[in-house]
């Protein structure tokens, strides 16, 4: 058995006493990680807005439409 293991089997009964399983919340940590995922996004979103703003795209006019035939036959 590693040290690891041999940790886990003397921690885990002592965490199912403290923590009640009804009122488990995300705590600090959560908020922390939900936290630094927003400021990602925010980062992405104004950089892709500041490259947006430098494109200059210019649209090819349309082609023309054939004439219509309007020979008899």
């Amino acid at each position: 058995m590693s040290a690891t293991q041999a940790a886990f089997t003397q921690l885990l009964p002592l965490a199912a006493d403290t923590f009640d399983k009804n009122k488990v919340t995300p705590g600090l940590l959560g908020f922390i990680v939900f936290a630094a995922l927003a400021l990602g996004v925010w980062g992405l979103m104004k950089s892709m807005s500041r490259h947006m703003g430098r494109v200059d795209f210019q649209e090819a006019p349309e082609p023309a439409a054939p004439a219509p035939d309007t020979r008899k036959p």
